[in-house]
C-alpha cells in the first residue's frame, strides 16, 4: 500500500474545501487523487467543509475492498478509476441547479464555453438511490464511460479529470452548464441556435491559456 505525500493529502483536503465554499457540497459529497496504477486517495468522511489538517485521508486500492470507515459511494471512485487510466481526480458532489435538472431527468447541454467541456450533454444515471454495492458503481461508471460528467437522478453528480484539480474545476463548470440550462428553459429560449456546435465546442473546450490554473485558484481561494 504506498504511502501519500503531505502534499498529496494537503491538495485532497483542498479541493473539498473548494467545493465546500463554492457550494458544490455540504453535508455530503467526495473527492479523491489517483496515486498510482492500483491505488487512489479519498477526502476524510465528512462534511468536506469541515476537514481540518489533521484530518486523515484514506488509500484505497482499486482491485480490493473498501477500506474500514470509507463511506459507501467511494465504490464509484473506484470503479471510474478502474477503467480509466487517464483519469487522476474524481469529485462526488451536489451542485444545486444540476440536482434540479436531474430530479426532471435533464442534464444540461453546450449553450456556452463552459457547458461545451460535457458535449454533447452529460448523461444520466436514472436511479434516485445511493450507490452503496459494487454492481450499481460498476454499472454507473459503464454507463459513464469516457465523460467528463454524469449527472444522478435528485443526487447529485460525479465528475472526472486528469488532475484532481481539473475534476474540481469541471464540477464548477457543470453546475455553471446547469445554471446557463435553467435559465434559458425558464426564460422560453428555443434549443434552435442556441446550441454550440461540433466545431465550436472543439474550438471552445480547451484548457490553453491558463484556464484551469485560474479557475483552480479561484476557487481554492478564500475570497476577502
Amino acid at each position: 500500500m504506498p504511502r501519500p505525500s503531505a502534499a498529496q493529502e494537503d491538495l485532497v483536503r483542498q479541493a473539498g474545501r473548494a467545493l465546500a465554499r463554492h457550494g458544490l457540497v455540504h453535508a455530503y459529497g467526495h473527492c479523491s487523487l489517483r496515486l498510482d496504477a492500483g491505488h487512489f486517495l479519498v477526502s476524510p468522511a465528512k462534511p468536506l467543509g469541515l476537514v481540518a489538517d489533521e484530518d486523515a485521508c484514506s488509500v484505497v486500492a482499486i482491485d480490493g475492498p473498501l477500506p474500514d470507515g470509507v463511506l459507501g459511494e467511494v465504490r464509484i471512485h473506484r470503479e471510474i478509476y478502474r477503467r480509466r487510466p487517464e483519469v487522476g481526480g474524481v469529485v462526488r458532489s451536489m451542485p444545486p441547479r444540476v440536482m434540479t435538472l436531474g430530479t426532471a431527468r435533464i442534464t444540461p447541454k453546450p449553450r456556452h464555453g463552459f457547458g461545451s467541456y460535457f458535449a454533447p450533454q452529460p448523461p444520466l444515471w436514472d436511479d434516485p438511490q445511493l450507490l452503496r454495492n459494487d454492481e450499481q458503481a460498476a454499472a454507473l461508471a459503464e454507463q459513464m464511460g469516457p465523460a467528463r460528467a454524469i449527472v444522478m437522478r435528485g443526487n447529485g453528480a460525479v465528475t472526472a479529470g486528469a488532475s484532481l484539480e481539473e475534476a474540481v474545476v469541471l464540477t464548477w463548470y457543470l453546475e455553471d452548464a446547469a445554471r446557463v440550462e435553467f435559465e434559458a428553459r425558464a426564460a422560453g429560449i428555443a434549443e434552435a441556435g442556441v446550441i454550440l456546435s461540433e466545431a465550436e465546442v472543439a474550438q471552445r473546450a480547451t484548457w490553453s491559456g491558463a484556464i484551469l490554473d485560474r479557475m483552480w485558484a479561484y476557487l481554492t481561494t478564500p475570497q476577502r
